[in-house]
């Protein structure tokens, strides 16, 4: 048997495990109010602690002079206590404009790196809306990772979200 040269050790104990895919669709509901405001929507994986491990989706009103549509992200408070402070918005791939109702696909692409390089273990996919003159609400979607098999996954929400789901695939 030949030995292991150190470098090629180095490199076979650096190489990722397994890698996976993930999609999300969020569906913002119509709502039948007087005063009617696009919600402000937060989309992250987070891990068992609760710490932020992917930072997916935020629409929020980029149409606001001086970014003052980045002053009231702090609505979405779980979002925001976990990561959003300590963000300078907009970011690029992340943040986009609040989308109005329907079933909108949330981009991982400029995640897909930090998705792939995931250790494996339990996480949970956030979603997080709140709307002025409205409500907030938040849904969280519990998945293994990398995942083993094909799987989609939902929850649907009572008034801010409607049907969100994640679809996983290994």
């Amino acid at each position: 048997m030949r030995p292991i040269a150190p470098a090629t050790l180095c490199c076979i104990l650096a190489a990722p495990a397994v890698a996976g895919d993930l999609g999300v669709t969020v569906e913002i509901p119509r709502l039948n109010v007087a005063e009617y405001h696009r919600p402000y929507v937060a989309v992250w994986i987070e891990d068992t602690d609760q710490k932020v491990a992917a930072n997916l989706a935020v629409w929020y009103d980029t149409e606001l002079k001086n970014n003052e549509g980045a002053k009231w992200l702090k609505d979405m408070r779980q979002w925001w206590r976990r990561i959003g402070r300590q963000l300078d918005m907009p970011i690029d791939g992340v943040t986009g404009p609040t989308r109005p109702a329907g079933v909108h696909d949330v981009d991982v692409t400029h995640e897909a790196e930090v998705i792939e390089d995931l250790p494996p273990g339990e996480y949970a996919l956030v979603v997080e809306a709140a709307r002025e003159v409205g409500g907030r609400e938040i849904l969280r979607i519990p998945f293994q990772w990398p995942p083993m098999a094909d799987a989609s996954l939902t929850e649907s929400g009572t008034s801010e979200l409607g049907r969100v789901t994640l679809k996983l695939s290994p």
